[in-house]
């Protein structure tokens, strides 16, 4: 259901060669419902290769602030998932912050 409080964002990073994912797309997104108001991240996504790796990082990014930036969300994401698309990951995060960034 629409909810005219929230934002729909989406950044985007280049995958890099060896992984699952690349055979399907070339970059990797992490796409983010975010609230307009304090610029919380109320849902996200992003396009890894599995289910599982796509709900944990959903999970992860779940009420961090872009307001506040996204340097520990980051770390969370350096520290807990240890997969090949982990610089990826944060670089998606980092364009969708700057696409935050030029909406306010």
């Amino acid at each position: 259901m629409f909810n005219a409080k929230t934002m729909f964002i989406a950044g985007h990073a280049r995958l890099p060669q060896g992984m699952a994912a690349k055979n399907i797309f070339d970059s990797l997104s992490i796409t983010a419902e975010v609230d307009i108001k304090y610029g919380v991240i109320i849902e996200a996504s992003c396009t890894l290769a599995t289910e599982q790796g796509r709900d944990f990082i959903g999970e992860l990014l779940k009420g961090f602030s872009l307001k506040e930036g996204v340097g520990e969300a980051s770390e969370y994401i350096q520290n807990h998932y240890k997969g090949k698309a982990s610089k990826t990951l944060v670089a998606a995060l980092k364009d969708l912050e700057q696409h935050y960034q030029q909406l306010k």
